[in-house]
């Protein structure tokens, strides 16, 4: 039997912007936002396991069915009991749809009315997505928030073709609803707001999304490579249309700098690869910027990454030992490398609530302007 639904409150507002503390539950499970949400695209958020996760205090993922689904096979992860035991985590897993891969494997896959036919990017093989059927998938690997398939445009894109995109997401969410309804978990869905940077194709799509009826909506189509101030504005169009009590997740988007300004945004959720991503090429985030721990300097340096970082990393290793691991490709520098920047991202997570409670949000914001750039 499915457990009870979402819900979302309000717990502490931001007076001179949109600001505002959170708190979603979840099938018996509690988030609070503002969130970032690591990425673990296939059940692993990569080089590191469910004891560190739960160590650097994050409690909600995000995974993704189109990877999944290729490997190792929802399947799998059905009969090991859902991605919950299947991963040893305890928190919560949002899955994405596929809808991303549309714009990022553009030359694997054909889009129609019908679904997406995807070509496999491991052995060629060719698979069909449908609203319906992405639905089923996270069902069976135990989500417990679900995105309905989705068309994710690219950036620069026409206004034509971003309308032909909206109205197709739009026909498949509500194909995506009633299926969700069918199957019991209407009130676990994200649908996904589009319409690239046009203004009023994102206000028409928000709007006959919120017509539907669901509990949370999703951004997408956004951090594709447009300028970082139509990523503010248009995150703020969107807030501007749908109603404070709802939460708002900004799918893909994840820099220190735009977290702030989106939280001052009224965005509550977040999803990104950029901490992991960018630890593993050897770019670590400090409050004071960032550190390039490759590059040479760092090679006779016996100071940790930063001094008054009490993550393991730092309390343990200094900058000259992270450089020659990662130069000799030693599997241990990838480990500590994203300890430390996940450690760094729920640290800034808590300084943005701390600074949301008193008042001093656009201060912070001001304050930490390209410090990270």
């Amino acid at each position: 039997m499915e457990m009870p639904c979402s819900s979302f409150k309000v717990i502490t507002s931001d007076p001179s912007s949109r600001a505002r503390i959170g708190v979603l539950e979840v099938r018996g499970k509690t988030i609070e936002t503002p969130v970032f949400m690591p990425v673990g695209t296939l059940a692993s958020v990569k080089s590191l396991d469910s004891l560190d996760l739960k160590a650097l205090g994050i409690k909600t993922i995000l995974s993704n069915t189109f990877h999944l689904y290729l490997r190792p096979g929802v399947e799998v992860v059905k009969s090991s009991g859902g991605i919950h035991r299947f991963m040893g985590f305890d928190g919560v897993v949002i899955t994405d749809s596929g809808g991303f891969q549309i714009y990022s494997l553009k030359e694997l896959r054909k889009v129609s009315q019908d679904g997406v036919e995807f070509r496999s990017p491991i052995d060629g093989s060719k698979h069909f997505f449908t609203p319906e059927k992405v639905i089923e998938l996270q069902v069976d690997i135990g989500s417990d928030f679900i995105v309905l398939l989705d068309e994710c445009t690219s950036y620069p894109v026409s206004e034509v073709t971003a309308k032909s995109s909206v109205e197709l997401t739009l026909e498949w969410a509500e194909r995506g609803k009633r299926h969700a309804e069918s199957l019991g978990v209407f009130d676990r869905v994200f649908p996904v707001i589009q319409g690239s940077v046009y203004r009023e194709l994102r206000e028409y799509c928000a709007r006959k999304l919120l017509s539907m009826g669901f509990r949370q909506y999703a951004i997408g189509g956004l951090s594709v490579g447009e300028p970082k101030e139509l990523l503010y504005t248009v995150s703020q169009w969107v807030r501007e249309v749908v109603p404070e009590e709802y939460p708002l997740y900004l799918m893909g988007v994840g820099k220190p700098e735009d977290l702030i300004e989106c939280v001052l945004r009224g965005i509550d959720m977040f999803d990104c690869v950029i901490p992991t991503r960018n630890a593993r090429n050897g770019l670590l985030y400090t409050w004071k910027g960032k550190v390039v721990v490759k590059n040479s300097p760092n090679k006779f340096m016996g100071t940790p990454v930063d001094g008054d970082c009490p993550c393991p990393t730092c309390r343990n290793y200094p900058r000259s030992y992270l450089w020659h691991l990662y130069h000799s490709k030693e599997l241990t520098y990838y480990r500590l490398a994203t300890i430390h920047n996940l450690h760094f991202y729920m640290e800034l997570m808590e300084e943005i609530k701390k600074a949301l409670k008193k008042g001093d949000l656009s201060y912070m914001a001001k304050e930490l302007r390209g410090r990270w750039d």
